[in-house]
């Protein structure tokens, strides 16, 4: 039987709508140590990519097939385009798992999760509220690494159109917006790793198990990938389709692969967000 009941009455002037307000739930979780932390990092790549070029020098013309890396420091849209390329695969999966896994099960952890319960919170309502505060975060988070990049880059390359590796341009107005789609269309994405973290942080009380699971699941679907032998089963995979944003990245985009993507990862998110609204409205809060 659960530690928590609810009345069948409720006090003069209550509303459940205005309990936790996504606002609060939002000062709650800026000022936590873990945010101001994965925000430091995300700013610093651009800084440790714009070294690491500074010390390896120019990356093109090196005898071999030009790729989107060789013509990073061309410009700073091109630099910003690198930035995502090389943080899509694990980096950005880190804060969505963080943001979303950590959320509820911190609260289980720190045993004020039944007490915010008694306020009283509906747990639909606090769910709520924690899950929007989430992907908004990891929204922000994927949204500064390429500010942050095509800021530095600019600064160190000049602004300048996209250059294509397989020939072309596109203008730079132009590939700044097409770097905005492809953000969105990592945050939709990662959907996928949202919901997984977010359903294991309603089943756990320990948050580094709700986010270790996330990230861990994650990779092995990264794996099954590459395992060509699945043949057309990996379309099933979101993994599959985590560098379809490289067709925007064209003087004439490509749509289809982008759709497909996202139209597998939100199956999947959907699914494991009414699993964990389900979930936790029936479980014994004890924590």
């Amino acid at each position: 039987m659960s530690t928590l009941t609810e009345t069948a009455e409720t006090a003069p002037g209550y509303r459940a709508s205005r309990t936790l307000p996504v606002r609060v739930e939002l000062v709650r979780q800026l000022g936590r140590r873990r945010t101001l932390v994965m925000g430091a990092i995300l700013a610093a790549l651009p800084l440790v990519l714009l070294a690491a070029f500074a010390i390896g020098g120019d990356p093109a013309g090196r005898g071999r097939r030009i790729t989107l890396m060789d013509t990073a420091t061309a410009s700073g849209a091109n630099f910003a385009a690198v930035s995502l390329f090389v943080s899509a695969g694990f980096l950005l999966v880190i804060p969505v798992a963080l943001f979303c896994g950590d959320t509820v099960a911190s609260e289980a952890g720190w045993s004020s999760l039944r007490y915010l319960l008694a306020a009283p919170v509906p747990r639909a309502r606090l769910l709520w509220s924690k899950l929007v505060v989430g992907l908004g975060m990891s929204l922000a988070a994927m949204i500064l690494l390429p500010t942050v990049a095509l800021a530095v880059g600019t600064a160190a390359y000049g602004w300048g159109p996209l250059l294509v590796p397989t020939g072309g341009a596109v203008e730079a107005g132009t590939a700044v917006g097409r770097l905005g789609v492809v953000v969105l269309y990592l945050f939709v994405s990662q959907l996928v790793t949202a919901g997984l973290a977010f359903w294991l942080s309603t089943r756990t009380d320990a948050p580094l198990g709700a986010v270790g699971g996330a990230v861990g699941l994650t990779i092995v679907g990264n794996v099954l990938d590459a395992v060509t032998a699945l043949g057309h089963w990996r379309d099933f995979l979101p993994a599959h389709w985590q560098f379809a944003w490289a067709d925007l990245l064209q003087p004439h985009a490509e749509w289809a692969g982008m759709a497909q993507g996202a139209s597998v990862s939100v199956t999947y998110a959907l699914v494991l967000f009414a699993l964990a609204f389900r979930g936790f409205t029936r479980k014994d809060i004890v924590s």
